[in-house]
C-alpha cells in the first residue's frame, strides 16, 4: 500500500514537472550581466513573469574556444499565448521579443545586435515569422528599387518588372497567410505587409504621400493579439517620429500634431487609446518638448475617462519639463560678495546664458573657460554660471571662478549629502554637466544647446 502511494506520488510529480514549456536562449558572445527577466507584453506595461540566471560556458568551434551565455526559464502549462520579452540588460535594446503559443522555444543571438542576429532553432511560430520577414523584405526591397529607378527614369521595362514582382509579393503574402492560419503569428503576418501602389509614381512627393496615407492599411487597432505585443506601439512610433518629418522646428510641431490626430482617430476609447496617449506624452517628455506635452495633455489626456487619468503620472512628466524650451526658467538666488541676486529680477542683458558646470567635471574645466572667451564678443548676453559642487570643493570653485570667469554672475549650489540633490539642480532636471540654457529677457527658455559647439553656433546665428 505504501509503495503504491509512493508510485502515485512520483507519477504525479513527474506529470507536474512535464506540464511546463521551456524557453532556452544562447548568447554569443555573452553579456556581462548574469540576470534575465521575462515579461509578457500587455499594452505599454509589460507583466513580470519570472527571472533566471545566465550561466556561462565555452565551446570548441574549429579548434577555438568560444564563450557562451545560456539561460532557461520555465512557463507553466496554463501560460497565456502572446508576445513575451526576455530582458538581459537594463538599458538600451537589451531584450529579445518572441511569440509564445504553447510550445517550447529555443533561440541563439548576439546580445549586441539582438533583432538582427536572433535565430530560432525551435518554435514553429517564431521560425515561420522569421522566414516570412526575411522573404518579404527581400521582395519588398526589390519593389522599392523599381520605385526609385522609375522616379529617376520613367520607362516601360521598369513598370513591367514592377508589376511582375508585385504579383510575386502578393503570392508570397497569401502563401504565408495560408501557412499560418490558426496560429498566433497569423495576426502579425497579416499586419506586417506593406500596401504597395498598383503602378509606379513619377515623383518622390507622390510616393511619400501615398506611403503616409496607407501606412496603417493592414493594422487592426482592435486586435488583442497586436495590442498585447510591441507591434502597434512600434508602428505608431515609426509613423510619428520617422515617417513624418520636417527640417523647420515649427513645421515639425504641426506635422507631429497632424500625425498624432491621424493615429488617435483610428483608435476607439479603451486601453489602447490610454496607452498610446501615455506613450506619446512619455516620448515627447524624453525629448524635452514641453509644448507638445502640454498639447497632448490638453487635447487628449484630459479627454480620457477619469479612471484612465493618473495625477502622479501628469505631475511626474510636468516636473521633468520644468526647465525646457517654452517654459520660464525656474528661479533661484545667490550672493556675489555682499550683494543678493535673483534670476527672475536680473535686467543686465538682452538675453541670458545659464550654464551649469562643476570643477570635478573634466569637460567643464576645459569648455567653460573657452565659453568665457567666446562670450566676450557677445556683450549683450548676460552669463550666469552655476557651479554644482560638494562642500569640500568650494575653495576650488572660488579660485576657478575668480581667476577664469571674471565679469560673469557666478553662483554655487551645494548639498550636505550629495551635490546633485541641490534644490536648484533638481528643479532643472539636469542629466549631466555642462548643461546650457539660453533665456530671453523675460527668462523664458528659448534654446537648450547640447554642447559648447552648439552654444557657439546658436549665438553666431542669432
Amino acid at each position: 500500500m505504501m509503495m503504491r502511494k509512493l508510485l502515485a506520488l512520483l507519477i504525479f510529480a513527474t506529470s507536474v514537472a512535464n506540464a511546463q514549456y521551456t524557453i532556452k536562449g544562447t548568447m554569443t558572445p555573452p553579456e556581462k550581466s548574469d540576470f534575465l527577466m521575462l515579461h509578457k507584453l500587455e499594452g505599454v506595461k509589460p507583466k513580470f513573469i519570472g527571472h533566471t540566471t545566465i550561466k556561462y560556458d565555452t565551446v570548441n568551434v574549429n579548434g577555438e574556444k568560444q564563450a557562451l551565455g545560456r539561460f532557461t526559464i520555465q512557463l507553466p502549462k496554463n501560460a497565456a499565448p502572446g508576445a513575451y520579452r526576455a530582458t538581459y540588460r537594463n538599458q538600451g535594446s537589451g531584450f529579445i521579443d518572441f511569440l509564445f503559443n504553447k510550445e517550447n522555444i529555443e533561440f541563439i543571438f548576439n546580445p549586441k545586435f539582438p533583432d538582427q542576429s536572433v535565430v530560432f532553432t525551435s518554435s514553429r511560430e517564431n521560425k515561420l515569422y522569421a522566414d516570412y520577414l526575411q522573404a518579404y523584405a527581400k521582395k519588398q526591397n526589390k519593389l522599392d528599387q523599381y520605385l526609385l529607378e522609375y522616379i529617376k527614369n520613367p520607362n516601360k521595362d521598369t513598370k513591367k518588372a514592377y508589376k511582375k514582382d508585385l504579383k510575386s509579393l502578393k503570392e508570397l503574402q497569401d502563401g504565408f497567410e495560408t501557412k499560418s492560419e490558426g496560429m498566433l503569428v497569423h495576426h502579425f503576418i497579416k499586419a506586417s505587409q506593406r500596401y504597395n501602389p498598383s503602378s509606379l509614381f513619377e515623383s518622390v512627393e507622390e510616393f511619400s504621400e501615398f506611403t503616409i496615407e496607407n501606412f496603417f492599411r493592414f493594422v487592426e487597432f482592435d486586435s488583442k493579439q497586436l495590442y498585447n505585443s510591441s507591434f502597434i506601439i512600434d508602428k505608431v512610433n515609426d509613423y510619428i517620429f520617422y515617417l513624418n518629418t520636417a527640417e523647420d522646428p515649427e513645421a515639425q510641431k504641426e506635422i507631429y500634431k497632424e500625425s498624432i490626430k491621424t493615429v488617435l482617430s483610428k483608435v476607439s476609447k479603451g486601453k489602447l487609446k490610454k496607452d498610446l496617449v501615455h506613450f506619446l506624452i512619455t516620448s515627447f517628455t524624453d525629448k524635452r518638448d514641453g509644448e507638445m506635452v502640454d498639447w497632448l495633455f490638453a487635447e487628449y489626456y484630459e479627454d480620457l475617462p477619469s479612471e484612465d487619468q493618473d495625477e502622479e503620472f501628469k505631475k511626474e512628466k510636468l516636473q521633468i519639463l520644468n526647465a525646457t524650451v517654452g517654459r520660464v526658467a525656474p528661479d533661484f538666488s545667490w550672493k556675489e560678495g555682499e550683494t543678493d541676486y535673483q534670476l527672475s529680477s536680473l535686467n543686465d542683458g538682452d538675453n541670458y546664458l545659464l550654464v551649469f558646470w562643476s570643477t570635478s567635471c573634466p569637460h567643464c574645466v576645459k569648455d567653460v573657460p573657452e565659453l568665457h572667451s567666446f562670450m566676450q564678443s557677445h556683450k549683450n548676453i548676460s552669463v550666469i554660471s552655476f557651479g554644482i559642487e560638494n562642500e569640500s570643493d568650494k575653495d576650488a570653485w572660488v579660485s576657478f571662478t575668480t581667476n577664469k570667469l571674471p565679469n560673469w554672475h557666478n553662483a554655487i549650489g551645494t548639498h550636505p549629502e550629495h551635490k546633485w540633490s541641490n534644490e536648484t539642480v533638481q528643479k532643472y532636471n539636469l542629466l549631466g554637466t555642462p548643461s546650457y540654457f539660453v533665456l530671453d529677457k523675460d527668462k523664458k527658455i528659448i534654446a537648450m544647446p547640447d554642447q559648447f559647439e552648439d552654444v557657439k553656433k546658436y549665438f553666431e546665428s542669432h
